[in-house]
């Protein structure tokens, strides 16, 4: 993100960029005012309106339309430096832990694209594919997936990393620990793919 923004700009640049990767969609005025704890909507638009004006920031859909901020892409990471930003921590059963501030780390340059992003797993549900409490995964940007793709998915609203196997009524989350159970997802439940896993690593610095 542009150094040369106050910190306030920066923070609402650095919440919709961070929302978007993990939500798959931009956030809503209303979701921006309530994370970034503004009194009304109108300072949503005074932000939104300085970034686009600054050209930072645009509305796809124009001036009214829903969920339509996009980050210019002078803002996503460059592709000359090996690094994506850490969005948070994944865990069976429990939201995105989304941080602050998030840090960049250090993946293989073959990474990086503009929808890939970082997280990091908590807990073992996975360690069958390898990946262990502690572990960082990239994954990218997606709404659907393969059968027996990994992929970072929400189901009524808390996130987790699981194998997507779809059924002919339902759709099942597979962990890879025999010692977790297959969540079954069926027309009642609000199911969205957020992303697809492309890589799995552990930091050892750590």
């Amino acid at each position: 993100m542009n150094k040369n923004l106050s910190p306030k700009l920066k923070k609402f640049l650095d919440f919709v960029n961070r929302f978007t990767l993990i939500q798959g969609q931009s956030p809503s005025y209303e979701e921006i005012m309530e994370n970034l704890g503004f009194g009304s909507l109108g300072t949503v638009n005074w932000y939104v309106k300085t970034l686009e004006d600054q050209g930072h920031l645009h509305r796809v859909k124009g001036p009214n339309g829903k969920r339509a901020l996009a980050i210019a892409q002078k803002e996503l990471p460059a592709t000359t430096t090996a690094c994506l930003p850490l969005l948070g921590l994944i865990a069976a059963g429990e939201p995105i832990e989304a941080l602050e501030n998030p840090e960049m780390v250090d993946v293989p340059p073959s990474l990086l694209h503009p929808s890939n992003y970082v997280l990091q797993v908590k807990g073992d549900s996975m360690i069958d594919e390898n990946i262990h409490d502690g572990d960082y995964i990239v994954a990218r940007k997606a709404k659907i997936a393969r059968s027996g793709q990994i992929v970072v998915a929400l189901v009524n609203g808390e996130a987790t990393l699981k194998c997507y196997v779809p059924k002919k009524n339902r759709v099942e989350l597979h962990p890879r620990n025999p010692s977790f159970p297959i969540i079954k997802i069926d027309s009642q439940d609000d199911f969205r793919i957020n992303g697809v896993l492309l890589y799995s690593f552990r930091n050892y610095l750590n």
